[in-house]
């Protein structure tokens, strides 16, 4: 299995951001999404994933420019969450040029609108599973159910997504580590390959996590834009290596 390492552009204002927590009062602004994408492209990552954070509070896409901005200084493919919750919104993004679209809040509350979209779009479409605790979370992580992240990754196991992508959002931004024993289990029960969200802290993480054999992938956020992760060491833990683009 490969496992890959995904740069995070969270997006906000139509700036590049990182959270805590998912707290959009505690975020630190970066700068400009082009050239965040472009750095990450030639740095010699081989996706980029984009979260338009104003979206998924609106429930609708808040960051549009911004996401056409990166689409246009990357040749990488770009997979993109956030507000994407009904079948036009996920039509509009696959036209525009986003590779995979990840549905969170929508494949939570609706999914059979999450089986629909993967069968219309196949490999195209990945499910983000954010807990809290264990238990999921929607609406840009405002609101805790009661349904946990295995149940709902049982529940959509037989949808065909392309990945399930899960976030411990305790962690997420806060650079304590990345929550390997929960992300492994999920793995281990699904067939679905999941990309592991949230904490990263150093190079240690990434292998911990590859080392599992069962975890497909990495989002990697604040540890590398304080510099606590480069990217030769990130591209390093994938165990093979991405030539940059032209």
């Amino acid at each position: 299995m490969d496992f890959i390492p995904y740069p995070a552009i969270d997006l906000k204002g139509g700036q590049v951001v990182r959270l805590k927590r998912g707290d959009m009062a505690q975020a630190t602004v970066y700068g400009d999404p082009a050239t965040q994408a472009r750095a990450f492209d030639e740095a010699g990552f081989p996706w980029l994933h984009v979260v338009d954070l104003d979206g998924a509070f609106a429930g609708k896409p808040a960051n549009v420019e911004a996401v056409r901005a990166i689409l246009g200084a990357t040749t990488r493919p770009v997979q993109l969450g956030g507000g994407i919750r009904d079948m036009k919104t996920v039509e509009a993004w696959l036209e525009a040029g986003i590779a995979r679209v990840i549905l969170g809040s929508a494949a939570a509350k609706n999914p059979d609108f999450a089986r629909e979209a993967c069968r219309a779009f196949p490999g195209k479409v990945a499910i983000g599973i954010d807990a809290r605790d264990g238990f999921v979370a929607t609406e840009g992580w405002a609101e805790t159910g009661t349904l946990t992240a295995l149940d709902l990754g049982l529940k959509l196991e037989d949808a065909g997504a392309a990945a399930i992508i899960h976030t411990d959002i305790d962690r997420d931004g806060m650079l304590g580590g990345v929550n390997v024993a929960a992300t492994a289990a999920l793995a281990e029960r699904l067939s679905t390959p999941v990309i592991a969200s949230g904490g990263v802290a150093g190079r240690a993480d990434l292998d911990a996590l590859r080392a599992t054999g069962t975890i497909a992938g990495v989002i990697i956020g604040r540890a590398l834009y304080d510099g606590r992760l480069t990217a030769e060491e990130a591209l390093g833990a994938a165990g093979k290596t991405y030539p940059a683009e032209s």
